[in-house]
């Protein structure tokens, strides 16, 4: 089923992994009503090969999921693909949930019963981030590459260097949380700030998101995480990268 919008992310495609079928089934009956393609896995071992052979844009995976759970499936997933946005999805609402979903890769997490409408916002605002009329208003026409103190980012090639060096696994969310922070050197960004403009979530999300994808780019880039000399908390403002 598909109608005719002017959405940037029409003909996308959407890996929506859960054994629950009555939710499967609804999900794909609206993201195709909105013009997306859907793919289909009811356990964690089918969503990992598909995820791996068919090239989704985006994954909604579930966490209770039969074979292998699905936190287990983002791990696998994340080590092939650590661009591709994943959404996670689970009845579980224990904040130690959300968080080890997001630590491991994950860019977003909903708790069911969900909105379908919030969920598709949500779709709409990551697959957007992936769009390369986005990227450019990212980068604010400042050319491929920017430099500050001991970072420097390929724009094109989505590389991160610090102190010469390669991180190579960066997931594509905490690249566009360091890009964003790096073309404001010195400059405090908060929680709320960095939930907008680049998950794209005005009037969705838990700036608790926030706070782990950050702690997870320390994890990688900072030589001490307990004492970061690069990636800086302003307490009780939000973040910024150290210019000198």
């Amino acid at each position: 089923m598909e109608t005719m919008n002017n959405y940037d992310d029409l003909k996308k495609k959407i890996l929506i992994v859960d054994d629950e079928k009555s939710i499967s089934d609804l999900l794909v009956y609206n993201f195709e009503k909105e013009g997306y393609k859907t793919i289909t896995a009811s356990d964690g071992e089918e969503g990992v090969l598909l995820a791996l052979t068919q090239e989704p844009d985006i994954i909604l995976l579930d966490i209770m999921l039969p074979k292998i759970d699905g936190l287990t499936a983002c791990k696998k997933i994340r080590q092939t693909l650590p661009k591709i946005p994943i959404i996670m999805l689970s009845a579980k609402g224990e904040e130690i949930d959300k968080i080890l979903g997001l630590e491991i890769g994950a860019d977003d997490y909903m708790t069911k019963p969900f909105s379908v409408r919030e969920l598709i916002a949500r779709v709409k605002a990551n697959l957007r981030k992936m769009d390369p009329s986005e990227i450019d208003v990212l980068n604010n026409n400042k050319g491929n590459r920017v430099a500050v103190g001991e970072i420097a980012l390929d724009l094109d090639k989505f590389e991160v260097e610090v102190r010469g060096q390669k991180v190579s696994d960066l997931t594509r969310r905490e690249f566009e949380v360091l890009r964003y922070l790096a073309q404001k050197p010195g400059q405090v960004i908060t929680r709320e700030d960095l939930l907008e403009k680049v998950w794209g979530y005005e009037y969705y999300g838990d700036i608790r998101t926030v706070d782990v994808t950050i702690r997870r780019i320390r994890e990688k880039i900072e030589k001490n995480t307990s004492n970061p000399k690069i990636l800086i908390t302003k307490r009780g403002v939000g973040y910024y990268i150290e210019s000198k």
